[in-house]
């Protein structure tokens, strides 16, 4: 066998001291040192989606705090002349968020030139609020009638209601005499197929008791009828009579008949007494006739049939209307009382003496309501003054020193849209934040313990939160309130109650994952308690999913109570978002605004809660620790 055995001989020039003339440092950190915390918000800031989502959150909860605090409108006392005003934040006749509203199709009125609205506010008013208006040029014809209607045709029919029964349509008893000069003059007109039907038999008579006389038999003869009542007394060998005029239409059993009375006119000399009595039974024009019979005792015709109207003719007009010149502007003369005008010249507002008269008001100040005082009443025993007649702007009447803008509108009780909406807000968001706060900690305690220990305490643990799960919470809420009142207390209570249970299972499910990991069992092995292995070891590696839900808890809590609201078990006594969204839905379909906005904020909240929830997930997960 060879002898691979060999002598390795060293020199002293064979090794050189490569950093001989160099000098030996530690090198420097490419980055800087940093915290859990640092290093979270770093991340955080890096999703784009999550820091637009936070700062809309916290814009929201800022407004939440200060608009109630900060807004001088009146959301505790219902103002009914401010109820429904649009919203408004540039001058109206922009065109755009200008505080006017634009109505279609609304009747017209043509003897004072405006749309036909509410008996609420006064023909000037209107006219001061018109931004613009455009009125058909051709009137359309109704079968309805409408008080601002003029013309058509009287409907008698009989009621397919009562079988075999006439229609009958009888004046109110008039005198007449043979030598008075009474006529009667009838038009009608022959048209069929109104409202499906068709013309049928009709008589005119005068009766007198249980005694007639036939003016004109069953026929179905349309033409026009005169009759000179005077005459027929005479045939009848009557001097005088007091009778009712009568028309009737005979009845028919396949359908319902009717005839159609353009005018019927009743006239006499003017010599007789009753002259205005007769013009007033008279039939001139259809529309007044049916819209005014009712009321005017003079002209009231009862009947036993049906009495409509046919053809009647009205004009539509689309127009713009400014609401807050509607309310705030011009106002109509108003009565005030002697103390109410005492109480503006005690603050220095004017000067008055009602012993000189309305010529002694002096304004001093523009916090007065008034301007001029047209008149005034002096109570005539004790000579004080009672109360006086005054005009002015009506803004200065419901106490404002200028006219207000609401930039989200007013609802039905004239409460102030952005200030409630807020207000309202600001309420849901304790309850929920409050919420989301007590489920987190007692959830994430149970969880924690029912995920680290396991065994038969987790069996126990688990079993009890299925049993607590299985109860609808509706059914809890509804109990709580039931025997605790409809309070800020009662619904936390029962959205605690079983609120927790979604938190405590994410809890124990990130406990299960990690608490058989390498560096728990290291930690472990080198004797860490078990409080440290929870809250320094695995808590803080589960914490990204628990709070990304117990942030969306927030607005699952809002969205509860605005459910209950929805089934009239909301919140009472105080401002509640889901309250007030119950109280305006019914106002969509009319004032959209009611509804849009608050829903606008909501869905804002959502989504703004959802980014920042997820930003926070990836924040605080501690894999992505050091990730760029």
């Amino acid at each position: 066998m060879a002898d691979t055995k060999k002598d390795i001989t060293f020199r002293e020039d064979d090794f050189v001291l490569i950093q001989q003339n160099t000098r030996v440092t530690d090198k420097k950190l490419d980055t800087k040192p940093t915290t859990f915390f640092k290093d979270a918000m770093k991340r955080f800031r890096k999703n784009q989606a999550s820091v637009a989502g936070s700062i809309i959150l916290g814009i929201l909860v800022l407004l939440a705090i200060l608009v109630p605090m900060l807004s001088p409108c009146n959301i505790t006392t219902v103002s009914t002349p401010e109820a429904f005003l649009a919203p408004k934040l540039f001058e109206a006749g922009t065109g755009f968020w200008d505080g006017t509203r634009k109505y279609t199709r609304i009747v017209y009125d043509t003897e004072n030139e405006v749309p036909a609205v509410s008996d609420k506010y006064s023909v000037a008013a209107v006219k001061s609020a018109l931004v613009s208006i455009t009125v058909d040029t051709e009137p359309t014809k109704i079968d309805t009638a409408n008080p601002y209607g003029t013309g058509g045709v009287v409907v008698l029919a009989t009621d397919a209601a009562l079988e075999d029964k006439n229609a009958l349509m009888s004046s109110k008893a008039l005198n007449f005499d043979v030598n008075g000069g009474y006529r009667l003059d009838v038009a009608f007109s022959e048209e069929e197929g109104v409202a499906s039907s068709e013309a049928g038999e009709y008589a005119v008579y005068l009766k007198s008791g249980d005694d007639i006389i036939m003016l004109r038999d069953f026929s179905r003869d349309y033409s026009a009828l005169s009759v000179d009542i005077g005459q027929v007394l005479e045939g009848a060998g009557l001097d005088s009579l007091r009778a009712q005029i009568v028309f009737e239409v005979k009845s028919a059993p396949s359908n319902f008949q009717y005839v159609l009375i353009e005018s019927a006119v009743i006239s006499a000399k003017d010599s007789v007494e009753n002259g205005e009595e007769i013009a007033e039974a008279s039939i001139t024009d259809a529309t007044d006739f049916v819209n005014e019979s009712d009321v005017n005792s003079l002209a009231y015709w009862s009947c036993t049939g049906r009495k409509g109207i046919h053809d009647s003719i009205v004009y539509y007009c689309d127009y713009v209307l400014d609401t807050y010149e509607l309310v705030y502007g011009d106002a109509d003369l108003m009565t005030y009382p002697a103390s109410e005008l005492n109480r503006w010249i005690d603050a220095g507002y004017c000067t008055y003496d009602y012993q000189v008269g309305p010529e002694s008001f002096v304004k001093l100040s523009d916090e007065c309501p008034i301007d001029v005082v047209e008149s005034q009443t002096v109570m005539g025993i004790t000579k004080k003054l009672s109360s006086i007649t005054a005009s002015g702007y009506g803004y200065r009447k419901l106490g404002y020193t200028k006219a207000p803008k609401f930039i989200f509108g007013t609802d039905s009780s004239g409460f102030d849209l952005f200030k409630r909406s807020f207000a309202g807000l600001r309420t849901s968001l304790i309850l929920g934040i409050c919420t989301a706060a007590f489920c987190f900690c007692f959830g994430l305690v149970w969880g924690s313990i029912s995920g680290y220990f396991g065994g038969s305490l987790d069996l126990w643990m688990e079993r009890f939160c299925e049993i607590l799960g299985g109860v609808p919470w509706i059914v809890v809420m509804t109990l709580c309130i039931l025997h605790l009142g409809n309070n800020f207390f009662t619904f936390f209570l029962a959205l605690c109650f079983t609120g927790w249970i979604g938190t405590a299972a994410r809890t124990r499910t990130q406990f299960y994952r990690f608490k058989g990991r390498e560096y728990v069992l290291a930690s472990r092995t080198l004797g860490s308690s078990d409080m440290r292995l929870i809250f320094k070891h695995i808590l803080p590696n589960s914490m990204g999913t628990i709070i990304t839900s117990s942030v969306l808890m927030i607005t699952s809590t809002i969205f509860s109570e605005a459910t209950l609201a929805f089934l009239n078990l909301g919140l009472q006594g105080v401002q509640s978002f889901g309250v007030m969204m119950s109280n305006n839905q019914q106002y969509l379909g009319v004032y959209p605004n009611l509804v849009i906005f608050p829903a606008v904020i909501m869905a804002l909240m959502m989504i703004s809660f959802n980014l920042f929830g997820n930003g926070l997930r990836d924040a605080f997960n501690p894999a992505l620790k050091g990730s760029e």
